[in-house]
C-alpha cells in the first residue's frame, strides 16, 4: 500500500472526518459498519468459517471481548448441526457483534443493512485508505465545507437586513443565525480537538 506523505495536507485526516459532521447536519448520517458489504460483517463471516475470532476483536471495546469470545465459541459449536441452525447462529452472532460495536461508538443499533446501501462518502473514505491517497477526497470535503459555510453566512446576512420589520422576519433571521453558528461551531469544535467521535461530534454542539 502506498502512503501519502504530502506535508501540505496536515489537516487532511480531520477534513475527511468533517464529512461525518456534514452528513449529520443534513440528516443523512448512515453508518456502514452495520451493512452486509461494510468492513465488519464480511470479516465476521470469514472468522466464523475459519474459527479465528482474533481479527474481530479490534472492532469492539475491551470490556466486550469476553462476551464475544464466549458467544463465538458457542456459535461455532452449534452451526455444524444444520444449514438452518448455522444461519440462525450466524445471524445472532453478527447482530450481537454489531450492536456492541456501535454501542462502543455511542451509536444506536438499528439492525443489519442489506448490501448496496452504503452512503457514497463511506466508500470514498475506505477507498482512500486502500489506495493510500487522500488528497483528492480532502479537497472535495474542504470545498463542500467552504460552500456550506458561505451559503449559511449569506442567508443570515440577507435576512439580517429585514430582521426588525416584523416578528416573523425576526424569527426567520434567528433561525438562519442559529443554523450558521451551530454549523460552523460544530466544525470548529471538531477541528480544534473538542470532538473526536465521528458518530457523535455533531450532537455535542451547544450554545445558541
Amino acid at each position: 500500500m502506498k502512503k501519502s506523505t504530502n506535508p501540505a495536507r496536515p489537516w487532511a485526516g480531520r477534513l475527511i472526518a468533517v464529512s461525518f459532521i456534514l452528513l449529520a447536519a443534513f440528516g443523512q448520517a448512515y453508518g456502514h459498519c452495520d451493512s452486509e458489504d461494510g468492513p465488519i460483517i464480511p470479516l465476521i463471516r470469514e472468522s466464523l468459517d475459519n474459527g479465528d475470532v482474533t481479527p474481530l476483536l479490534k472492532w469492539i471495546a475491551p470490556e466486550d471481548e469476553a462476551e464475544i469470545k464466549n458467544l463465538f465459541a458457542r456459535v461455532r459449536t452449534v452451526r455444524s448441526e444444520s444449514d438452518e441452525t448455522r444461519a440462525i447462529a450466524d445471524r445472532l452472532f453478527i447482530e450481537t457483534f454489531i450492536r456492541l460495536h456501535r454501542a462502543s461508538e455511542g451509536a444506536p443499533y438499528t439492525g443489519i443493512k442489506e448490501a448496496g446501501n452504503i452512503e457514497p462518502i463511506y466508500i470514498k473514505l475506505d477507498k482512500a485508505l486502500e489506495t493510500g491517497n487522500v488528497g483528492a477526497l480532502a479537497d472535495e470535503i474542504a470545498g463542500s465545507v467552504r460552500e456550506n459555510i458561505v451559503r449559511r453566512y449569506e442567508r443570515a446576512v440577507e435576512l439580517s437586513q429585514h430582521k426588525d420589520q416584523s416578528v416573523e422576519a425576526g424569527r426567520e433571521y434567528v433561525k438562519a443565525y442559529v443554523d450558521y453558528m451551530h454549523f460552523v461551531e460544530g466544525l470548529h469544535g471538531y477541528l480544534s480537538g473538542r470532538g473526536h467521535d465521528g458518530h457523535s461530534s455533531a450532537e455535542q454542539v451547544h450554545g445558541h
